[in-house]
């Protein structure tokens, strides 16, 4: 999506959790936790992948959207579709989203990533810098200032 930004990957994060599994100093079912409303949220509002449980190898993945921010008001924390966060993208001005993987077959959830969306994105491109400085008075040899105050005299 066009507006996403401050992406924050988990992917270390799970090689440590599965690494913690296969030595042995975590069980399955200190892994194997999802929740009921997230098992939902994954069968009415998940993306399904391609990837394979890496406990249960038998299910694939499904990846859960899940959305907050102030404008959401009543519908922050509600599971959503990416077709859904393309519109609320365009519509709204800043909210985070949460993705988390879910294996309906062993229960198997975990954090996949995080970031940001919004109309605010779209503001931030490279020249969006350029118009800011032009705003406040200052041009690219940083003379915007000195000129002002010469008018003013």
């Amino acid at each position: 999506m066009r507006t996403q930004r401050q992406i924050v990957d988990y992917s270390l994060r799970k090689r440590v959790v599965l690494r913690e599994l296969l030595a042995g100093r975590v069980g399955t079912y200190d892994l194997c936790d999802a929740s009921p409303y997230l098992k939902n949220a994954a069968r009415f509002h998940g993306e399904p992948t391609d990837q394979r449980c890496p406990i249960c190898r038998s299910e694939n993945l499904t990846r859960v959207h899940y959305i907050y921010g102030d404008e959401l008001k009543q519908s922050a924390g509600q599971a959503r579709t990416v077709a859904e966060l393309s519109v609320l993208a365009m519509t709204l001005r800043e909210f985070q989203v949460f993705v988390v993987e879910v294996c309906l077959g062993c229960d198997w959830n975990h954090l996949v990533e995080q970031y940001l969306l919004g109309r605010d994105g779209l503001l931030g491109g490279a020249d969006d810098g350029q118009e800011r400085s032009e705003a406040s008075g200052m041009t690219a040899d940083g003379t915007g200032a000195r000129r002002r105050r010469e008018a003013q005299r």
